[in-house]
């Protein structure tokens, strides 16, 4: 198995980014990587208005894949997401939706109980691992590790998790892999910032080879296939995410648009990932019950 270590960092997804390592498809990979402050954060005394911004949201990698071209898709198979003892949430004024309401930036430590929980002050809360920047060099343009679009990026979606695989469309040839940020707990939406912690993640990396690709990154668990999609507010994700998922729905089942609206109306969860970072997140949940992930590929072109 190989390992990318974690001083090998990106801070932009980039049309031209120089791979730090080259996997074969179906290769198992881990990630070494650190914590979205960049390990700057070490105790409670040191706050988010104290560290250097520039070293924010660094993504181990990139990776590249043999064999992925545009129009592939990348099959990452999240395997294991290994924690530390400890990891920081922290607020600061004038940022995230109650920005407005805190008086001064604060720092909490959490530590680990055993490999289900953790504490917060007298606390114990569930783990919810996530992997919070992950993504591959875009079909064009740049994009800060800051920001979720449509080549993955800082998405902080809860359900990109152990367990989970995550399909992302292959914007440049070897496709270009790289992730970071990863959160030990993290409620849906985000509401200022996950606990922050370093980790190792292991996955698998395969390629879905054709013509013809999905536009946003899609999740797919034990129940759900869910689109992904970004946007300046919380509206225009959610009509974004709710028009991919209308049209997986009508190629798939093979139903005309105003029928697969209806059923995703009465049948598709829409579920807010993160309203902090510079565009919103939200990630339309498509039962696998009423139709498989192959199946929504498939349609697709595959």
């Amino acid at each position: 198995m190989k390992i990318v270590p974690r001083n090998k960092v990106i801070h932009t997804f980039a049309t031209d980014m120089e791979a730090v390592e080259t996997v074969a498809p179906g290769e198992v990979v881990k990630f070494e990587t650190n914590d979205s402050f960049d390990n700057q954060i070490d105790g409670e005394d040191k706050l988010r208005t104290q560290i250097d911004n520039s070293r924010v949201n660094g993504a181990t990698g990139p990776v590249y894949v043999e064999g992925a071209e545009k129009g592939d898709l990348l099959k990452v198979k999240i395997f294991d997401i290994t924690l530390p003892d400890r990891g920081f949430a922290v607020i600061r004024p004038d940022f995230g939706i109650m920005g407005d309401t805190v008086k001064e930036a604060k720092t909490r430590a959490l530590t680990k109980v055993d490999d289900s929980f953790f504490r917060f002050r007298d606390i114990l809360l569930p783990v919810r691992r996530l992997i919070g920047v992950i993504g591959v060099a875009p079909l064009e343009g740049e994009y800060s590790t800051n920001i979720p679009w449509k080549h993955g990026g800082n998405m902080d979606t809860g359900d990109i998790t152990e367990g989970s695989t995550l399909y992302l469309p292959v914007g440049q040839k070897g496709g270009l892999l790289a992730m970071g940020d990863c959160h030990v707990l993290q409620g849906d939406g985000e509401l200022f910032s996950g606990c922050d912690i370093s980790s190792e993640v292991t996955v698998r990396i395969d390629v879905i080879k054709n013509k013809k690709t999905i536009e946003w990154p899609l999740v797919e668990t034990k129940d759900h296939t869910m689109v992904v999609a970004s946007g300046d507010n919380v509206d225009d994700a959610a009509k974004e995410a709710t028009k991919q998922a209308v049209g997986l729905l009508s190629k798939a089942l093979d139903l005309s648009w105003d029928d697969a609206l209806i059923l995703a109306s009465i049948a598709v969860d829409l579920k807010i990932s993160q309203i902090t970072n510079p565009k919103k997140t939200i990630r339309a949940a498509i039962p696998i019950s009423i139709v498989s992930t192959q199946r929504l590929i498939e349609a697709q072109g595959y």
